[in-house]
């Protein structure tokens, strides 16, 4: 299998299924922000824009600028990593698939024309319309479900319930200006304890667990910017820095799409 597949965003979830195609033998592409603001930043590719490279689970991921570079990357076992906030460098690769993951809630100028296949992740896309098939993102038992028709659940703005607690794991900027943490990701944090500060105005933990995502030291916060993520249980420490059973989850439906679309259309990859 040597086909080219191009993801759009490299956040947690994005970079699952980044990682999942290129173990399974695709040269895969990624392209983002020029400010990307991942909270879960141990397991994000978009690290690679900030650093020049990074690693997760094993892959390299390399910043790049040219369709040469990528070549490089991809000889050497790489993935790499284009900015481009508006897929316009899609039409030169020329891919056989363009997954969007940069769950957003909404498209972000996705479009089938784009590739032979397009995939969407969550909602925002209604699948036989703007791409070919949507992935439901939304936890449940629907997770990585692949749909041709229709849309996924629309959003709640509610995040999944893991141990009795929803909204209360995802803490917001209550303040605007660089961010200042005093934490790092996978401290275990008690409810109250300091984490960061913003523009002098501490940010404290909302429950008690492990501090599982924050967003980048020094990024500009804008005040409701969701800037860090707290797991109840203590023993998902370890888990930080790997690749979450979510993300994994609808990485198995874009490799469905894409395989199922391609015997049907009879496109060889």
């Amino acid at each position: 299998m040597n086909a080219m597949v191009v993801v759009r965003g490299a956040g947690d979830l994005a970079t699952g299924t980044i990682l999942r195609l290129h173990n399974c033998g695709f040269r895969v592409a990624a392209l983002d922000i020029p400010q990307p603001s991942a909270i879960r930043r141990a397991v994000s590719f978009c690290e690679a824009v900030y650093d020049g490279a990074c690693t997760v689970d094993g892959v390299a991921c390399r910043c790049v600028e040219s369709f040469a570079q990528c070549e490089e990357a991809w000889q050497a076992g790489e993935v790499p990593l284009l900015i481009d906030p508006a897929g316009e460098r899609i039409r030169e690769l020329r891919p056989a698939a363009v997954v969007d993951a940069i769950l957003a809630k909404r498209n972000c100028g996705t479009s089938r024309d784009m590739a032979p296949i397009t995939v969407g992740l969550g909602p925002g896309f209604t699948a036989g319309t703007d791409v070919d098939a949507v992935i439901e993102t939304q936890r449940g038992h629907d997770l990585g479900r692949v749909l041709y028709t229709g849309a996924a659940a629309p959003n709640t703005g509610i995040p999944g319930i893991i141990a009795g607690y929803g909204a209360q794991r995802v803490l917001h900027a209550p303040a605007a200006g660089p961010f200042e943490p005093c934490a790092q990701i996978g401290d275990l944090v008690e409810k109250g304890q300091p984490i960061a500060a913003i523009s002098g105005t501490p940010v404290l933990a909302s429950l008690t667990g492990v501090l599982r995502g924050l967003i980048r030291p020094g990024y500009p916060v804008t005040k409701g910017l969701k800037i860090a993520d707290i797991d109840p249980r203590a023993s998902e420490r370890k888990n930080c820095f790997t690749v979450s059973d979510k993300a994994r989850c609808i990485a198995g439906g874009v490799l469905e799409a894409i395989l199922h679309l391609a015997a049907e259309r009879g496109i060889a990859l």
